[in-house]
């Protein structure tokens, strides 16, 4: 029987994916490498691979901050003081950003390690759900990285990791996730929404032919007929299920028991009081240091955004049952003057009233006052009647596919296909649950604002606005001018090029 001494690579080192060559640690003496796989923990290895998705996917230094903060729906102006950070949220809102911006450097290792581990895994002795689960989140953090960075270094499983990892370009990245999905699609459940499922592998494998032109060239994005057909089967096969539906209270899908009680989830990161990621900053980064909650004072969005709603429509903001009853505080954007409970007219810290104004024009300057801008609570938290701003570890889970987008993600292929009539109806459908009149027709501008208006701050935007051909526009006075195509893509860190020069850096930078 083969002996060995076993490398630790469970917990990860990203570098192997960008071509390190050094492995971390070995074990004392030597175990066969068949005792070795057939020895490990597997439920607490899968479970590190949803842990994984934490940091990347809730965090406003992750994915979020990227795909948001870069577009027209999302800013982190300057508050004299507070909130510059050495100009990194700036760069990326104005789309300015260098190679060595941490918050690129940081999500491009991120989600690799990722990718490292839910490979890892299938090297264990594990069951095919196991495996399925496995695929499907590596499927999910290559589509990410594709759409971020245009390439992703990838090891196939027993791949000799003291060799360089290949280099997928669009096209063999492309391939690489429709591989993962419907190998794992088989042996996947049907739920619940916090766990790989058939249902959210047909999504993302909509969402990945959706942008499949954009992927392989998005200067001048293409949609090709077969591809458009193939989203169109599966948001079909989706809706055909019968186990979503969209919900008349908006904010239902990003409630503390949103998994539980909401029709739209159809994959989900999981949180709880004991253990979470960080999705209360979904509140934490804009709430004014005297609301209840209390937060941070830092993102809105722009007022050019907030205008593409109607007054009636609920996505706009709504005052919320319990939770506003126990805090005066609404959901969705917060306008004007703050109210706490009771009513009561809230001031800032200078003792002027607390009103949010709309303007955050001065970003570059550094001199947008304390309340400027208008702020964003999308999810809800926790509507407890004492509630006092404490729980650090909010229990929504994080919304990562959910129905509406199935349901815009078809509208949208029947329109590029020519059936303006059809996907008009499903566009209308939405816009009437949420309380917005009906459009008379389709195109694509106004189906882009739909999905503006559907999922902002739900980490598409900025994949949304390059698909559609819009995403280096001009944004008011913050982006004054159009931007060059270089930053249609994230360029390469430089120390994962160091480490790989087959990665080679993007274009432009």
């Amino acid at each position: 029987m083969k002996r060995m001494k076993i490398a630790l690579t469970v917990a990860g080192c990203v570098a192997m994916l960008t071509g390190c060559t050094k492995l971390n640690e070995s074990l004392n003496g030597s175990v066969s490498e068949a005792e070795f796989y057939a020895s490990q923990d597997i439920p607490s290895l899968l479970k590190g691979c949803y842990t994984a998705f934490r940091g990347p996917y809730e965090d406003q230094t992750g994915v979020w901050c990227l795909q948001d903060m870069s577009s027209d729906d999302a800013i982190g102006p300057t508050r004299g003081g507070d909130w510059d950070d050495n100009g990194v949220w700036r760069v990326l809102h104005q789309q300015t950003w260098l190679p060595d911006n941490a918050r690129i450097q940081d999500n491009f290792s991120n989600l690799l390690q990722i990718v490292f581990r839910t490979t890892d895994i299938q090297k264990f002795d594990i069951s095919d759900s196991v495996r399925a689960q496995a695929l499907f989140l590596r499927a999910y953090a290559t589509f990410s990285t594709l759409d971020l960075y245009g390439k992703v270094p990838f090891r196939q499983v027993g791949t000799d990791p003291l060799l360089d990892p290949e280099i997928l370009d669009a096209d063999a990245a492309t391939a690489q996730i429709l591989t993962d999905l419907n190998a794992a699609v088989p042996n996947l459940g049907e739920g619940p929404a916090y766990m790989a499922n058939k249902w959210a592998a047909k999504a993302l494998m909509a969402k990945l032919y959706l942008n499949k032109g954009t992927f392989k060239d998005r200067t001048n994005p293409t949609f090709d007929a077969a591809d458009m057909a193939q989203v169109i089967s599966l948001c079909d096969e989706i809706i055909a299920s019968g186990k979503f539906a969209l919900e008349s209270d908006y904010f239902k899908a990003f409630t503390p028991t949103n998994s539980q009680t909401s029709k739209e989830l159809i994959f989900s990161l999981e949180n709880t009081n004991a253990e979470a990621g960080n999705v209360r900053f979904h509140w934490f980064c804009g709430t004014h240091y005297n609301q209840n909650p209390s937060g941070w004072n830092g993102f809105a969005t722009l007022a050019s955004f907030y205008d593409k709603f109607e007054t009636a429509d609920q996505r706009r903001g709504v005052a919320y049952g319990d939770f506003t009853t126990n805090t005066g505080m609404r959901v969705g954007f917060l306008q004007g003057q703050q109210y706490g409970k009771g009513g009561v007219a809230l001031k800032d810290r200078s003792g002027n009233p607390l009103i949010f104004t709309a303007s955050v024009d001065n970003i570059v300057t550094g001199s947008v006052v304390e309340t400027a801008g208008i702020r964003v609570v999308k999810y809800v938290p926790d509507m407890k009647a004492d509630w006092s701003g404490s729980q650090d570890n909010a229990n929504n889970d994080y919304v990562m596919l959910r129905y509406a987008d199935v349901l815009l993600m078809k509208a949208e292929a029947l329109l590029r296909t020519g059936n303006a009539a059809d996907a008009l109806i499903i566009v209308n459908q939405i816009r009437a649950i949420r309380g917005a009149t009906a459009f008379t027709s389709l195109n694509l501008d106004n189906l882009l604002d739909e999905r503006g208006r559907e999922l902002y701050w739900e980490s598409w935007r900025r994949n949304d606005l390059i698909r559609f051909g819009h995403f280096l526009d001009a944004v008011g006075t913050t982006r004054p001018s159009k931007s060059d195509n270089k930053y249609l893509l994230f360029p390469i860190p430089a120390n994962a090029l160091a480490a790989n020069p087959a990665l080679g850096q993007n274009p432009g930078y």
